[in-house]
């Protein structure tokens, strides 16, 4: 499937959401979405948890 394909269809879900739902339903198609999308990065091995729990390193901003 392509990008645009996939963009598609997931902005027609969100359309038909607000349309018909509200915009509490569009929130909600949206923040599911974006849990899948990061479910599926995570199975496929893109991310792993650990990104979630580390903390950023600091840069040291000494001159």
């Amino acid at each position: 499937m392509s990008t645009a394909l996939i963009g598609l269809v997931v902005g027609m879900a969100l359309g038909f959401a607000g349309y018909f739902g509200g915009f509490a339903a569009f929130l909600l198609v949206a923040a599911l979405g974006a849990v899948g999308f990061v479910v599926g990065r995570l199975l496929e091995g893109d991310l792993e948890f650990g990104d979630f729990i580390r903390p950023a390193k600091s840069r040291d901003r000494r001159s």
